[in-house]
């Protein structure tokens, strides 16, 4: 492998770790120069362009790694976007996090394999290409998921999104529900080494315990029944790239223990059997929980969460962002108007007043909704206040505000008429949730399915409540239409 133009720079205060470490790399082909502290290093910096930085995270002078890194990453110097793999002798999860935070690619703890060191310098080696190459999409091109927004919330969300991508480190993503947990995810992917590889996506509330383990471990014949042959889990589907765990608070025990063996070892052991296998993937995980609680309360394992914590994304929901509400709003209309071939180009004054009244507690998902089904409604050029399906109403210049029916036509077939009124079962719930629950199907149209996704619950748990509020489904007996409302 001939040098590279662009050399790599190792920065270490100890002389016998510095000059084996030059002969190593340097025998894997690439062009090395180095330094013995901070200072050193900026010089160098100051005036050439390296590929990577290798640096030590301690050194016994006044300018440390990770102020060296800062001073790099400042102003419009050549390495201002350069790689940097910070190296320690002192294992510390927090380290490990204020290295990332701080622009670091990659933190490796010393001793360490040169084996992993190689990889780690020729996956950052890699990583400008795949920048260079999504730089376009990320101004708005096609391929990369769409992050909108400009607020001062959502541009230190966004930063640290694109900040914490190209390492390696696992991403806990937390937020409210609806809030675009799932489309951070395909960001990181996006913009990460591994977006040649798979992206797998797993909702952990959506499966039973056996089943989830066995979707992500894989199983071997006979392991229980119906087991009828070997199955590589996802986990292996995923080798070499991604897998995001939607709703990782809503999992056993048991299934923690192997997650955070797979987190700690890079292995699997299969369902039923004595081996273990090796695996390299990145894990995403999110949670609308506050998994310090459940930590606290028992329900989630402390170990594990210290392992999904590297790097911490909270999505802010949109009542702490509503600069960005309108923008969105637009974007959705003009979304929904080509896929259903409309010509409806925004949304008219009264429609975009009644977008900036009403709370959207159930964030993104439910502006979405909202504006999919006023595109839909929508009689003219514009959307306007009555085409949304949103409880309130702003009042119009010298106007009452105005009430939004209780349920949209659309379900009306389906659905109890809220004048019925809750029935006596419904008094084990507070009110309020039960005016939670009809807002969610009131705005989705009657689909359950869309409102078990807002509201953060199973279909089968919407199911039970709406039953308790007197709002659910007719009977098959008594309805002389199928329920459709879900297809």
């Amino acid at each position: 492998m001939p040098a590279a133009s662009e050399p790599i720079l190792i920065v270490d205060d100890d002389n016998e770790f510095l000059f084996m470490l030059k002969l190593a790399v340097g025998d894997w082909g690439h062009a090395v120069e180095t330094a013995r502290n901070g200072e050193e290093a900026l010089r160098l910096a100051a005036n050439r362009k390296y590929k990577v930085v290798l640096m030590d995270m301690r050194m016994k002078t006044d300018r440390e790694g990770l102020e060296t890194l800062v001073a790099l990453r400042a102003g419009d110097g050549p390495n201002r976007r350069t790689h940097v793999i910070i190296m320690t002798a002192y294992a510390k999860v927090e380290d490990a996090v204020d290295a990332l935070k701080s622009g670091a690619m990659d933190y490796l703890m010393k001793p360490f394999d040169l084996k992993l060191l190689r990889h780690a310098i020729d996956g950052a080696a890699g990583r400008m290409a795949v920048a260079e190459d999504a730089a376009p999409a990320k101004a708005g091109g096609p391929g990369l998921p769409v992050l909108i927004g400009d607020s001062g919330p959502f541009r230190e969300m966004k930063a640290l999104v694109e900040q914490a991508a190209p390492s390696e480190a696992t991403v806990l993503i937390t937020g409210e529900s609806g809030t675009g947990k799932e489309m951070v995810a395909s960001m990181i992917q996006r913009l990460s080494p591994r977006v040649g590889g798979s992206f797998i996506k797993i909702n952990c509330a959506a499966l039973a315990e056996n089943l989830l383990e066995s979707e992500l471990f894989g199983h071997v014949k006979g392991a229980f029944t119906g087991a009828d042959s070997n199955r590589d889990g996802r986990l292996m589907a995923a080798n070499g790239g991604t897998v995001f765990l939607d709703e990782v608070a809503e999992t056993s025990n048991s299934f923690q223990a192997k997650l955070l063996r797979t987190l700690q070892e890079g292995e699997i052991q299969p369902l039923g059997s004595n081996f273990v296998k090796k695996v390299d993937v990145r894990i995403i995980a999110a949670t609308n929980k506050d998994l310090e609680a459940e930590v606290g309360a028992g329900r989630f394992r402390e170990d594990l969460y210290y392992r999904l914590n590297v790097i911490r994304v909270n999505v802010p929901p949109l009542r702490e962002r509503p600069d960005d509400i309108l923008p969105l709003a637009r974007h959705f209309v003009s979304q929904y108007a080509s896929k259903n071939k409309k010509n409806v180009t925004g949304l008219d004054q009264g429609a975009q007043a009644a977008v900036m009244a009403h709370s959207w507690p159930g964030n993104i998902r439910e502006l979405q909704n909202a504006m999919e089904r006023a595109v839909i409604l929508a009689k003219g050029e514009l959307v306007a206040a009555a085409d949304m399906s949103i409880r309130s109403f702003a009042p119009s210049s010298g106007g009452q505000a105005r009430q939004a029916p209780a349920f949209p036509q659309a379900g009306a077939a389906y659905l109890r008429p809220p004048s019925w009124g809750p029935s006596a079962v419904s008094l084990k719930l507070r009110d309020s949730e039960c005016e939670k629950i009809k807002e969610a199907m009131n705005i989705c149209g009657g689909n359950k399915t869309k409102a078990s996704e807002m509201l953060g619950v199973t279909r089968k748990t919407l199911t039970a409540k709406l039953r308790k509020c007197g709002l659910e489904p007719l009977p098959s007996h008594e309805s002389q239409e199928p329920d459709t409302t879900d297809d």
